[in-house]
């Protein structure tokens, strides 16, 4: 395939000049077609790098010829054209297999960016990153979600990855972002969540010095530092509605406004987004704009829960044990077959993460290089931590006294904690073991979703992170 050859089909003759004369630069050798008949016979006689095509053609429309090059000719990019604020012909473009589009009037740098893109995919240049993250499990809900992966990350359209708490939303936009032409370009992740509402514009925005106080000079926005790249939306749904009309904006105009300034600044990002709840349900409900939905949505990735591949626990277990060995230092142990089992067997609420967090609390509990059924701690099975021969017994009511210490912290467990009189001399650390049981309690109820879990606990997501933080438990 030569990817300095492109086919534009344009109805207009001013157009496909224009395209040309902005492509020329680029190294780009266009070839026009003014029709669908005579961009079919082009396809046929001219290897080509990438195409665009108008949607209203004199002899039809151009999805026909995004279809058709979707099945003839599945490596060849091809980018619409649309009339200004056609939202729906673009996201019905782009789930036929349109790599992008771009808006009429179109702004030359955008075009430019969107070739450039398609240059590299063309030239193979979509897989450079060595260090991408590695998707595990051989289950073959798995394999279908490698396999889709593998597909959007040559794509430029929005997708929605879905999936509850803990399932690998993120990695899986990591994955897609580091398996497409952007790959050497900026990775952006923001908790939409985290994020306080009267914050929320100037930090994906940006804004200009002396737009309000305290803004003592220039700052980029989000959109800004995900230039070229991927800006990947976590718990989208978590957005106040103010805010998802400036997104929706931001997403269809290609620009942002930084907080007092006079200009958009043009923007060359994909969005990835991610939710553990029901979009659908939302905008049913009136918490979601349905025009944003169907903006992010053009396409659905799935992931799914631990429940549906249970057959990947063992590499899975592997895998976990083998990060936490090279980050202590220590020899990795083992899993016995009871307690491989009792793994099996559990529901796991809140997925891989939850798994992570339960080989984690046994490694470093683990005493003799093998870890049993007993010392999971699975919740709703009794604690079963061996006390250390070098630490002074568990504390009881009656045998609390000045001179004792504080236990070993394995032995706080959030289902057998008792409220004790605090040791002398460690007020701090007691204190820290019930905020960490609270804590612990409040994620297990809620299976692992820290939003809940804070409303649960009458406190902010962002004094939930922070204590999670403190604590080590993120």
């Amino acid at each position: 395939m030569d990817a300095c050859n492109a086919l534009i089909v344009d109805d207009e003759a001013d157009i496909r000049e224009l395209i040309e004369m902005t492509l020329l630069p680029l190294g780009v050798t266009c070839h026009p077609a003014e029709d669908l008949g005579e961009a079919y016979a082009l396809l046929k006689n001219h290897p080509f790098g990438f195409c665009i095509t108008d949607l209203r053609l004199p002899d039809g429309n151009g999805l026909d010829l995004v279809a058709h090059i979707q099945k003839h000719y599945p490596n060849l990019p091809v980018a619409v054209i649309t009339a200004h604020g056609n939202v729906e012909s673009a996201v019905e473009a782009l789930k036929l297999g349109a790599f992008d589009f771009v808006s009429k009037p179109f702004e030359l740098a955008v075009l430019r960016n969107m070739v450039a893109t398609a240059l590299r995919l063309s030239r193979g240049e979509d897989q450079a990153d060595a260090n991408r993250p590695i998707l595990l499990g051989h289950a073959a809900a798995m394999e279908n979600v490698r396999q889709m992966i593998a597909k959007l990350a040559r794509s430029q359209a929005p997708i929605l990855i879905s999936g509850e708490s803990g399932t690998g939303k993120e990695m899986a936009a990591r994955l897609i972002h580091c398996s497409g032409p952007r790959a050497d370009k900026p990775f952006v992740p923001v908790n939409c969540g985290a994020i306080p509402e009267h914050l929320m514009e100037s930090e994906f925005f940006g804004y200009k010095k002396g737009s309000f106080t305290g803004a003592t000079q220039d700052k980029a926005g989000l959109f800004q530092a995900a230039q070229g790249g991927t800006l990947f939306l976590d718990e989208v749904a978590d957005l106040p509605i103010s805010m998802q009309v400036k997104l929706l904006r931001a997403i269809q105009e290609r620009a942002v406004r930084p907080v007092g300034a006079q200009t958009e600044v043009a923007t060359d990002v994909r969005i990835l987004s991610a939710t553990h709840k029901s979009l659908a349900e939302l905008v049913k409900q009136g918490n979601f704009r349905q025009d944003l939905f169907y903006r992010l949505n053009v396409i659905d990735l799935r992931m799914p829960s631990l429940r549906e591949h249970p057959q990947d626990i063992p590499e899975l277990v592997e895998a976990i044990l083998a990060r936490l060995s090279r980050q202590s230092g220590l020899p990795a142990p083992k899993l016995a077959p009871t307690a491989l089992a009792a793994l099996a067997a559990y529901a796991f609420p809140g997925n891989i993460r939850e798994l992570e967090n339960i080989l984690e609390r046994a490694f470093t509990l683990c005493e003799d290089g093998v870890i049993q059924a007993g010392g999971l701690l699975l919740p709703g099975e009794p604690t079963s931590i061996r006390p250390n021969p070098t630490s002074p017994p568990p504390m009881t009511p009656e045998s609390a006294a000045p001179e004792r210490h504080e236990p070993p912290r394995g032995e706080f467990e959030p289902r057998t904690v008792p409220i004790l009189q605090p040791p002398s001399g460690n007020l701090e650390g007691y204190l820290e073991e019930i905020e960490r049981t609270a804590i612990l309690r409040a994620l297990e109820s809620t299976r692992y979703n820290k939003t809940a879990a804070a409303e649960k606990l009458g406190i902010s997501f962002r004094a939930l992170r922070y204590r999670l933080k403190k604590l080590g438990l993120e």
